[in-house]
């Protein structure tokens, strides 16, 4: 079976396909769940004082973040003009991961704030130059009528990758935290390379597309105006469904973010990575309990019910967060969170692939992600609000960021219901 079959509606997608062109979104969520959740807030303590981790914390993923936004639809438009032999996407696929296998290392190797910062950025542009093309596959070779279930799939492999190497990271992060040494630091930073290798092999090896022939690339500033040229007026629902997705994600970023120092500092826990690691178990919990079968329900009943129905679902679980701040209570807000989430992720990006124009699927998902990243990167932000109101009042900051969850999370749902016509 070839792209040109499946795309003709004269070949059949077996069960084995959707891992091979969705088993790379394990890896990358792997390895940024592990850097955003645990290892970076650990990382920086070793550069910035205790008062100000927030911050720092904050701007570093909100630059990197940015980065991301710019480069995953740019990545994706190149890819989608390629006419190399063996395809549009991997090529792209094979060169951002071995550069992000150089740069990896560097988090380890920093001296001080300003050598992160920029190790980190470099991760973020060369991962992204993985991530846009290969969004695209789902497009590419998945037939109309499994794209739910084929984004169900993607959503689940992501959580997976997200929760997988979470507890043995958190572990040995907690004892490089006691100061027990580097090699701790060092081991997570190998299993992260490793992974991430093995899922970039799986992939170049096992997706097979068709050489595409067409007119040579044009130069990039042409490439870079005509990834972000949209007719607001032809593209309405796909803008209200940039900025629904902006908003929703703004919202699951800052709790993933700030977990770790609002459990040290509210909840009050003494091993901080160890109890963020459980927080995001009964999360991923949630999710693996509902994505598979929300990206499958959603090809029979429509993306819109399920994804607006999710992202209320997460301002329920922030408002049990606000109002019972314990350790127990945080961990049934975790699964209500995970919930909405899985549920949200799969059909929202299903909406995604309904929303995307012909022979430009990777350029219209790097759009669509870059208001994942978007709302990835101003979530950081908030850390400076946090700060300035923990030292105005002692964590009164986190509760001014509980209550921007809960606002994020109610707007994104109700910009979805402004998009019309589709399934």
């Amino acid at each position: 079976m070839n792209s040109n079959e499946i795309q003709n509606g004269t070949g059949q997608f077996h069960r084995i396909n959707y891992v091979k062109i969705t088993i790379l979104g394990f890896a990358l969520a792997a390895l940024w769940s592990s850097l955003h959740s645990i290892i970076l807030p650990l990382r920086l303590l070793d550069f910035v004082a205790e008062s100000q981790k927030n911050t720092y914390l904050g701007l570093l993923t909100f630059t990197g973040l940015l980065l991301a936004m710019i480069i995953q639809p740019v990545a994706g438009t190149i890819s989608d003009r390629s006419t190399f032999h063996w395809g549009r996407r991997r090529p792209y696929i094979l060169l951002g991961t071995a550069v992000a296998l150089l740069f990896l290392p560097g988090i380890g190797f920093a001296w001080d704030y300003a050598a992160i910062f920029i190790i980190y950025c470099l991760l973020q542009i060369s991962a992204n130059t993985t991530q846009g093309p290969y969004q695209a596959f789902i497009p590419d070779l998945v037939p109309e009528g499994k794209r739910g279930l084929a984004s169900g799939m993607k959503g689940l492999l992501e959580i997976v990758g997200g929760i997988a190497l979470i507890y043995p990271i958190a572990l040995f992060m907690d004892r490089y935290f006691a100061g027990e040494g580097s090699i701790w630091l060092w081991t997570v930073l190998v299993m992260l390379a490793i992974v991430l290798l093995g899922a970039m092999v799986a992939t170049v090896l096992t997706v097979k597309e068709q050489p595409v022939s067409g007119k040579p690339q044009p130069p990039l500033l042409t490439t870079f105006y005509q990834t972000f040229n949209t007719d607001v007026r032809q593209n309405r629902n796909f803008i209200w469904f940039l900025i629904s997705r902006l908003l929703v994600f703004m919202a699951f970023t800052t709790i993933q973010q700030f977990a770790l120092n609002f459990l040290q500092d509210v909840i009050g826990v003494t091993n901080p990575a160890e109890a963020t690691a459980r927080f995001s178990i009964v999360a991923v919990t949630g999710m693996l309990a509902v994505v598979y079968l929300t990206g499958y329900f959603s090809d029979k009943i429509g993306r819109k019910p399920i994804a607006v129905t999710a992202a209320l679902l997460g301002a329920i679980g922030i408002a049990i967060l606000f109002m019972y701040q314990s350790y127990g209570a945080m961990l049934v807000a975790a699964g209500i969170i995970g919930i909405a989430l899985g549920a949200f992720n799969s059909t929202n990006w299903a909406l995604a692939t309904d929303l995307i124009t012909k022979g430009e699927e990777a350029r219209y998902l790097g759009l669509a992600n870059m208001a994942t990243a978007g709302g990835a990167a101003l979530a950081r932000l908030i850390g400076l609000v946090i700060d300035f109101f923990n030292n105005y009042t002692p964590n009164l900051g986190y509760q001014v960021m509980l209550g921007a969850c809960f606002v994020y999370f109610v707007a994104g749902s109700t910009l979805l219901l402004k998009i019309k016509k589709v399934k």
